[in-house]
């Protein structure tokens, strides 16, 4: 299957990559540096992760953009931050949006490498759950009290952390999106994000579920359904995935004389670019959003239109709602990759061991990947360069659609954490 890259990210990078996360407790500092990174399944828990050890000054250095960095290695050739130095030990506050996933130890992963190599420190912490979105904005006044160098920041919700961003700006503090950006931050509170192009990775995963569905939706001769489980419609990241997901989906379907309409969560309803006539649709795209942010409950929402005798495919648009539509098919055997036999195409998105072997079994058709890694690493460099007083631009990285057939690729499976 053609793979369908999202953003360009040098395959040098992405070869430099393959290493395990490592994660932590919201309270926890950041995991020191390790000569080796450990095998995924001997990956250290969240809650056993070493602090990290103070960093040397680092030498003072000539302007980033006049000197080479010796101990650069080829993930920053060709990137905004290639020769970037360290003009002091800077210490940097990293507000993820919780360590419930392993995309979040992998970003933390990153976050590592990028400190050793610029000899500065970072703590890393964040809420028990994604959806804890008070505790996160308490965690990041915390830090703009703390004053570090700079923060870095994945928000769970992009309108609860408005005033925080203010406040950074107003005490100087310089704040780097990764993950997810805030599209109506204050203005100049956010020097630079760092993130997939998550409109176009939704697209990606309906234009691969809809060459499977094709077909089947038009040789319908009553009305089918597509599902989609988001783990929130808070997130910009989240919200910019599922509804890229539902558009591209609705585009290729009425392109080909089918008529379309979206059910289900009120905000993507609202938000897509046609909700259409439930009662006159070829395809009903059903979109859910659990209470709360956990596989149990995504579990739950993945079960009710994975029970529906009309459903053709289902997509899970991050880690957690991917192994809730897992979890959910163990108990109602819907899922695979073979259209004919009439399974019930299933797509996800990133990575960690249940997707992996869901998409190696074909129980999952496929997912997109992002490098939850890469957006780590690359956020301390754009932070240091920042606190050096240097102007920093958004950076994208990598993401890609893989199967059974593509996920060993070398420019894939780095990308495919634990």
């Amino acid at each position: 299957m053609k793979k369908k890259i999202l953003a360009t990210l040098l395959s040098v990078a992405m070869v430099a990559t393959l290493v395990a996360g490592c994660g932590e407790t919201a309270e926890a500092p950041a995991p020191a540096p390790a000569e080796e990174a450990p095998a995924a399944d001997e990956a250290a828990p969240a809650e056993d992760a070493p602090a990290a050890d103070e960093a040397a000054p680092a030498e003072e250095a000539a302007p980033a953009e006049a000197q080479a960095n010796p101990d650069t290695n080829d993930k920053l050739v060709g990137t905004p931050f290639e020769g970037v130095t360290a003009n002091d030990a800077y210490n940097f506050a990293m507000d993820v949006k919780s360590f419930q996933s392993t995309y979040w130890q992998a970003a933390v992963q990153g976050m590592e490498m990028a400190a050793a190599e610029l000899g500065v420190t970072y703590d890393a912490h964040g809420p028990n759950s994604e959806s804890d979105i008070a505790d996160q904005v308490n965690m990041i006044n915390a830090d703009i009290n703390a004053k570090p160098a700079g923060i870095g920041l994945a928000a769970c919700d992009t309108t609860a952390v408005l005033d925080s961003l203010q406040a950074a700006k107003d005490a100087g503090i310089p704040v780097v999106c990764f993950d997810t950006g805030v599209a109506n931050a204050p203005d100049g509170s956010v020097v630079a994000t760092v993130a997939t192009d998550n409109t176009a990775a939704g697209a990606v995963a309906a234009e691969e579920m809809y060459a499977a569905l094709k077909d089947t939706i038009a040789n319908a001769s009553a009305p089918v359904r597509i599902g989609e489980v988001n783990q929130d419609a808070t997130a910009l990241n989240i919200q910019q995935r599922g509804l890229g997901f539902i558009n591209k989906m609705t585009e290729l379907i009425k392109a080909d004389g089918k008529s379309v309409a979206v059910v289900g969560n009120e905000f993507y309803v609202n938000a897509c670019d046609d909700k259409g006539d439930e009662k006159t649709a070829d395809v009903i795209i059903e979109v859910a959003v659990p209470a709360q942010t956990t596989v149990e409950l995504s579990t739950t929402e993945a079960s009710s239109i994975l029970s529906k005798d009309d459903v053709i495919g289902i997509f899970g648009s991050n880690q957690v709602t991917a192994e809730g539509l897992l979890a959910a098919d163990d108990n109602l055997g819907k899922l695979g990759s073979d259209v004919a036999a009439g399974d019930v195409i299933g797509a996800g998105f990133d990575a960690g061991s249940v997707i992996k072997a869901a998409v190696e079994s074909g129980q999952l058709y496929g997912a997109v990947t992002q490098s939850p890694l890469m957006m780590g690493y690359y956020a301390i460099y754009a932070l240091t360069k920042a606190a050096n007083g240097d102007t920093v631009a958004d950076y994208p990285t990598g993401g890609y659609w893989y199967n059974a057939a593509t996920m060993n690729d070398a420019e894939i499976a780095p990308n495919l954490y634990d």
